[in-house]
């Protein structure tokens, strides 16, 4: 079984005749478009004006989507491939050029919405999308000043997420290792987090914070460009913040986020208790310390080869459906996963589906841990959203942030309770706990990072955040998020250097989507209890909604009111059923 994925299903290399050639035909693709919005939408009838821009969006989509996945994977595993980056800058070029053209279409569209009534039933597929284009007009500049925008981007935003990768995949640690210094990837001592050792645990929390100062002005440099231009340009769109405008292109309510957030408030006791019984078990006093967040409890320890987690992963996604555990099985035996941590190599895990192969490709830096596991069937859950879409015309397949996470945290669930059904009781402890510690980052810490990008950008209207201040905000954070169950001495100060999310300027907030994730999962996977016979085909249709349809209308194909706080409370009553589990073992 190989541990790095194969891409020729793409192309062979970056000197691949296929590529050049696509290239070339992008190129036309969208000069061709721009030509007929610039100069002939009007000659037809609306309805044939709709179908020609579709075949146009069609063509660029098929083209573009592979090339941008070419080179975006090869960077990812190779944050120095220069080849990489060169084709991702020439395709940022390249789509600058479709600005203007976008524009116009989306005001011609607004100016002749009316027309939207006498759809024909070809086109009644692409309603959604149609009027969230006419939605968009709201908040859209000049065609120069969108062009401009854009073209800036590629020095400005795009550039300042591209150095954090960078510095952050390449930064090496120094740390003692088997009684010599080494050198790590950054990655690889971040792991050490979940080692069954606490001296290893704490001696890499310490080397990790320590190794911070080398990037620390540069990352923050990044962080204070990314959010200035994003308040910009929030102003100058009409937004009311920058929060505003991720919840549109969530195609979420700020009633259905107040809810959420309002019962993950009010569950934070719950999540104190059990950081301090996990302390006690420890032999803490004051609280959790932070680089014991992950440490594994009861004596099933030791770490699993990938052939043996990949096995793992299908039998118990088989519990749920021969088509999930068929798909993983295909995943794992086709090259489409690029498995352990390397110099160079971005951290954390990742999956790009590429719709116009209809295939997935999942980055992993597994290291054989039982933590590595549900890692794979998070991903592998997001690969299989991708296939229950694969059906869908391509332009019907994008689906919004919050609704992201439902199908990986959905699978990590089926694995969890999977693992329970047979366990002893020294395995039950070890994976109830992990699970009550995933959902602690979900809920917990997600919540940390909601409020720390809340206050940077309170404060980033001021002027550039100093170092000191980013720190100081995102301990203020997790003092107000975890309250008593961390150890106010041992905190993580740089949480938002390392993590990437802060460093797009086109996902802002991405990280309530995670907690909508865990618990819209939490209750779909209540509702598969109550029939799972009926559950399965309701599900699958359920993750092929979400490319048209809102969050509040997807979740009502499976009677759920995502505006109730009762249903993020019941959703939270299932994980504090668990905690009580725990307080009692």
């Amino acid at each position: 079984m190989e541990h790095r994925w194969n891409l020729d299903v793409l192309y062979k290399s970056f000197q691949d005749e296929n590529l050049v050639s696509d290239l070339e035909k992008l190129d036309t693709q969208i000069t061709s478009f721009s030509n007929w919005v610039k100069n002939h939408i009007n000659e037809g009838r609306f309805i044939d004006s709709l179908k020609t821009y579709i075949k146009f969006k069609t063509e660029i989509n098929n083209t573009g989507i592979k090339l941008y996945a070419f080179g975006g994977l090869a960077s990812s595993t190779n944050t120095k491939d220069t080849n990489a980056e060169n084709l991702l800058e020439k395709l940022d070029l390249m789509f600058v050029k479709e600005t203007e053209p976008n524009v116009l279409f989306t005001k011609w569209l607004h100016e002749n919405k009316s027309q939207m009534e006498n759809l024909d039933r070809e086109l009644d597929d692409f309603r959604f999308y149609f009027e969230e284009i006419i939605r968009s007009a709201e908040h859209m500049l000049s065609e120069k000043e969108e062009i401009v925008l854009a073209t800036m981007k590629g020095t400005g935003s795009n550039a300042w997420t591209k150095l954090q990768g960078l510095l952050t995949s390449t930064l090496l640690v120094d740390i003692e290792d088997d009684g010599e210094m080494k050198k790590l990837p950054l990655a690889v001592v971040r792991n050490m987090a979940y080692d069954d050792k606490k001296e290893i645990r704490e001696k890499a929390y310490k080397a990790e914070l320590e190794s911070y100062k080398k990037i620390e002005d540069s990352v923050a440099s990044a962080l204070n460009a990314i959010k200035g231009e994003v308040i910009e340009e929030v102003k100058l769109r009409g937004y009311v913040s920058a929060l505003d405008k991720t919840l549109e292109s969530s195609r979420m309510d700020k009633e259905t986020l107040d809810a959420m957030i309002s019962a993950m408030q009010d569950s934070l006791p719950m999540f104190v208790k059990y950081f301090r019984k996990k302390a006690t078990i420890l032999g803490y006093e004051n609280g959790l310390p932070f680089f014991e967040l992950f440490a594994p409890l009861g004596e099933a320890t030791g770490t699993y080869t990938y052939e043996e987690a990949s096995s793992f992963v299908v039998d118990k996604f088989s519990s749920f459906s021969k088509e999930l555990a068929d798909y993983a099985k295909n995943a794992f035996e086709n090259s489409w996963i690029d498995v352990e941590p390397k110099e160079g190599k971005v951290g954390g895990a990742f999956c790009y589906n590429i719709r116009p192969v209809k295939e997935s490709r999942i980055l992993t830096n597994f290291t054989g841990s039982l933590s590595d596991i549900f890692t794979l069937a998070h991903e592998l859950g997001h690969g299989y959203h991708g296939y229950c879409l694969d059906n869908s015309h391509i332009l019907n397949t994008n689906y919004p942030m919050p609704l992201a996470e439902t199908a990986s945290i959905f699978c990590e669930t089926i694995v969890n309770n999977a693992i329970l059904e047979n366990a002893d009781d020294d395995m039950k402890l070890k994976v109830l706990e992990s699970s009550i510690s995933d959902a602690a980052q979900v809920v917990v810490d997600i919540y940390s990072r909601y409020l720390f990008e809340t206050s940077v950008f309170e404060n980033r209207v001021n002027g550039s955040i100093s170092v000191e201040k980013l720190k100081s905000l995102m301990i203020e954070a997790q003092k107000n998020s975890y309250g008593e169950g961390l150890d106010p001495n041992f905190m993580h100060p740089y949480m938002w250097l390392c993590k990437g999310h802060y460093y797009s300027a086109g996902n802002n907030f991405y990280n309530f989507p995670y907690a909508f994730g865990l618990l819209f999962a939490k209750g779909l996977y209540a509702k598969y209890l109550e029939n799972k016979d009926v559950f399965v085909g309701k599900y699958n249709e359920l993750l092929k909604a979400t490319g048209c349809n809102n969050i509040v209308d997807t979740a009502k194909t499976m009677g759920i009111d995502v505006r109730s706080k009762d249903f993020w409370k019941a959703s939270l009553d299932l994980i504090g059923k668990d905690i009580e589990k725990f307080l009692q073992l």
